[in-house]
């Protein structure tokens, strides 16, 4: 009888031993297994046994994690105050070094990504900020990657949302993109104004070896304006055509 009760009880502490020691990992997750405070391997997914009291396993999720940074005051290299943020996506990719290496990598990562937001964004101008997110969203990534490297992170992408400056910064920026719009129409007026006198110059040079096409395109300028509805129509008469005119009066004058 006695030996009865013993053998229930070994096999109710051995029960327990058992459940107490079943550890599920979803597909996603890794555990850290430590025994007697060293580390001793990762496993996972799926069961695994944890001895009790000896062994203890800290879980790591795998999947990405989109860390959104706060909003930062940056000074561009032109000295113009911006409030910029961003919103990092990173994942680990060794589930040892994420928990031996550092105490939270979730946190630590945090502050990593707002130094180097305020670092990366402060060697650049304003007009980079604006105009060259694509590359200063690669440079960002790029240091953030191999300072997170040894922690066993994986950074995979940075994207800066936000660029808000103050309304001082905003109307000069506007008075100085309309004046670069009137710079370039007084351009494009000049070269069309260069273009019109070359193809002129080449039109008189044209009409100069032909000494009745002037003539023909007074023709021509008449006929154009005579389909307007124009009453009066004024032209340049040519004092060529009022030489010969002239000349013709006087030969009739000496034949009389």
């Amino acid at each position: 009888m006695i030996f009865g009760y013993g053998f229930s009880t070994i096999l109710v502490l051995v029960i327990v031993f058992l459940v107490a020691s079943i550890r599920i990992l979803r597909e996603y997750e890794r555990g850290v297994l430590f025994q007697l405070g060293r580390f001793w391997s990762v496993k996972g997914p799926g069961l695994v046994l944890v001895i009790p009291a000896i062994q203890q396993m800290v879980r790591v999720d795998l999947r990405t994690v989109v860390l959104d940074v706060p909003t930062q005051d940056v000074i561009s290299r032109d000295n113009v105050s911006v409030k910029v943020n961003a919103v990092v996506y990173f994942r680990v990719v060794d589930p040892e070094k994420a928990i031996i290496q550092v105490e939270n990598f979730f946190e630590a990562t945090s502050q990593l990504a707002q130094t180097t937001l305020r670092a990366v964004l402060g060697k650049h101008e304003l007009d980079d900020m604006l105009a060259e997110r694509e590359r200063l969203n690669l440079d960002i990534q790029q240091v953030l990657d191999a300072a997170t490297d040894a922690w066993g992170i994986k950074v995979a992408n940075v994207e800066i949302k936000h660029v808000d400056l103050n309304e001082s910064m905003v109307r000069a920026i506007a008075r100085q993109a309309e004046a670069e719009r009137e710079r370039r129409a007084k351009v494009i007026h000049a070269e069309g104004e260069l273009q019109a006198s070359e193809k002129l110059q080449q039109a008189a040079h044209v009409l100069a070896q032909q000494p009745g096409a002037m003539q023909l395109r007074y023709m021509q300028t008449l006929s154009a304006i005579a389909g307007d509805k124009s009453s009066t129509i004024v032209f340049p008469l040519p004092l060529e055509l009022l030489s010969t005119l002239t000349d013709l009066k006087n030969d009739k004058d000496s034949n009389r």
